[in-house]
């Protein structure tokens, strides 16, 4: 290699170091601004609530990421699932509660009430996403514009599906007792189903990571990603991974419904909409295909929402847009996203 290449190669370098530098400045100053203008206390309880919420998008984000990440396929339909799986849990939780396990049952029974609601969500969620991969999505891969419009027919019809059965009116969701109320630890407020959330929101990434990349699924997931032809050629049936891993993210979407219709204490046939939307950012952020890169863009979203909802509420919104952007500018790819 010739002087003038050696010289390029290390001014490239250093110029992506200092990209690398200056996002995790950004990413820091998200965490650290906020001091500016609130106390210890008050800064330390939005922290929590950030958190949680985070969390909360993180479950119907790595849905997403799985399903436009690993597959390459625009989901709109998303946020359907999301909503079909609210109404589920909530079903099961108004069932349970007369039996007097959720508003007044002890914290085993809440703990039972809440597991029992998210496993009918996910497999609600993963048998409607089985069935919109194999008559819908198969057909239209490879054609985005297509995607984007039969998913939105998609959600339009299982909106419908939801008034028909539910109704079009809000419907009240029962707090678990032992997850209901709140403490005050070291003068920080934290309410208890926000831990919860935060809870499930780690449990579920450490296993999606374990999945992805420490089982035999996982690789060749990752493989048929990469190449498709070559890991059906070594006699696996990609086409089943594939539907299988939209089913997996319609299941997240639904357990990501059931928690924040609990966390509102609401459901409506519309809920959906509004989490997609952060979802999207999210995948951006974190950069397309990455487990970890959406953990991370839902945490930033999370906490520069409640931020800036506590210190100028009209720009929470608006701020995560214009760290998306700002990230972009930087990283096209997004944090994790690969080079």
């Amino acid at each position: 290699m010739n002087t003038s290449s050696t010289l390029a190669l290390k001014n490239e370098t250093k110029t992506v170091n200092f990209k690398k530098y200056l996002l995790r400045g950004c990413i820091a100053g998200l965490f650290l601004l906020p001091l500016v203008w609130m106390d210890l206390q008050t800064y330390l309880t939005l922290m929590v609530a950030g958190l949680s919420l985070g969390m909360l998008i993180f479950l119907i984000a790595s849905g997403l990421t799985l399903i436009f990440g690993l597959m390459d396929v625009l989901n709109l339909a998303h946020a359907a699932f999301f909503a079909f799986g609210a109404y589920a849990g909530y079903s099961i939780l108004n069932l349970l509660n007369p039996l007097g396990w959720v508003e007044t049952g002890s914290f085993l029974q809440s703990i039972i009430s809440l597991g029992l609601a998210l496993l009918v969500a996910a497999l609600v969620g993963g048998i409607l996403g089985f069935i919109t991969e194999k008559l819908v999505i198969k057909k239209v891969y490879g054609d985005h514009l297509m995607q984007i419009l039969v998913t939105v027919g998609v959600s339009f019809v299982i909106v419908e599906i939801l008034k028909i059965i539910w109704g079009v009116n809000d419907e009240v969701v029962p707090m678990p007792m032992g997850f209901s109320g709140s403490s005050i630890v070291f003068g920080v407020f934290i309410e208890h189903f926000r831990v919860v959330a935060i809870v499930i929101g780690l449990m579920v990434y450490a296993g999606l990571q374990l999945i992805l990349k420490k089982t035999k699924i996982g690789i060749i997931v990752r493989a048929g990603v990469e190449n498709q032809e070559i890991v059906q050629a070594t006699g696996y049936n990609i086409s089943l991974i594939f539907t299988l891993i939209f089913a997996a993210g319609a299941a997240l979407a639904a357990v990501g419904g059931t928690m924040m219709g609990i966390f509102n204490q609401a459901v409506d046939p519309y809920m959906g909409d509004q989490f997609l939307i952060f979802a999207l950012i999210v995948v951006i952020i974190g950069g397309m295909g990455s487990v970890t890169g959406s953990f991370v863009g839902a945490i930033i979203v999370g906490l520069a929402f409640n931020y800036f909802a506590y210190l100028a509420p009209k720009l929470a919104l608006g701020v995560n847009f214009m760290i998306m952007a700002i990230i972009l500018l930087i990283r096209p790819k997004g944090l994790f996203g690969k080079d």
